[in-house]
C-alpha cells in the first residue's frame, strides 16, 4: 500500500525533520495495520497550544488547550466505512480526514508521564488515526478496550513503550 501522510508545522518545532518522520510512521504503521482495501491520505498539521484551543472551542464546544483533534472525511466503524468512499481523481487515494497535533501539550503530557516526547507524539498520531478509522474510547467499554488494544500493538510494534526516561 501506498498511503500518503502530508504534514505541516504551524509551530516552532525544534526538529521538525524527526518530528515529521515519526508522525508518517506511526501513521502508516496504522493504515498498515488495518489491512485498508485502499490507499489512505490523511492531513497532518502540528500546531501550538493557541490555535488547538481555538479549534477545540469552534469545533467541539470545549475552551480548553488539548493534545489532538482528529477531523474525518467518511464515517467508518471500528475501521469498516459505514459509507461509499470516494478516491480522489488524480492519486486515487481515499482521504481520511484532517489531524491537528499540539506539539507543546505532547511535550507537557510526555514530561508529566515520565517518557519521551517520540512516545507521546507516537501515542497521538496513532489515536488520532484510529479515531479517523471511526475507533471511539467514549463510546462504550468494549470500544475503548479494541482502541487501547489497537494502540498499544501499534506503538509496541514501533518500539514506542511507556518505559520511563532516566
Amino acid at each position: 500500500m501506498s498511503h500518503r501522510i502530508v504534514i505541516g508545522f504551524d509551530t516552532a518545532v525544534e526538529d521538525k525533520q524527526s518530528v515529521s518522520a515519526l508522525i508518517r510512521t506511526c501513521a502508516k504503521r496504522v493504515l498498515e495495520g488495518e489491512n485498508l482495501p485502499f490507499d489512505a491520505a490523511i492531513d497532518v498539521t502540528v500546531v501550538g497550544a493557541d490555535t488547538i484551543r481555538q479549534l477545540n472551542a469552534a469545533y467541539r464546544s470545549k475552551d480548553a488547550v488539548t493534545d489532538v483533534l482528529s477531523f474525518p472525511m467518511y464515517e467508518f466503524y471500528n475501521g469498516v466505512p459505514q459509507e461509499a468512499l470516494s478516491r480522489e481523481p488524480d492519486s486515487g487515494l481515499v482521504m481520511l480526514g484532517d489531524m491537528i497535533l499540539c506539539y507543546t501539550r505532547a511535550c507537557e503530557q510526555a514530561a508529566a508521564f515520565g517518557h519521551s516526547p517520540a512516545r507521546e507524539c507516537g501515542y497521538l498520531t496513532t489515536h488520532s488515526v484510529l479515531h479517523l478509522l471511526g475507533y471511539d474510547h467514549e463510546r462504550n467499554e468494549a470500544d475503548t478496550r479494541l482502541m487501547r488494544a489497537k494502540e498499544e500493538d501499534n506503538l509496541s510494534f514501533l518500539g514506542l513503550t511507556r518505559e520511563k526516561q532516566k
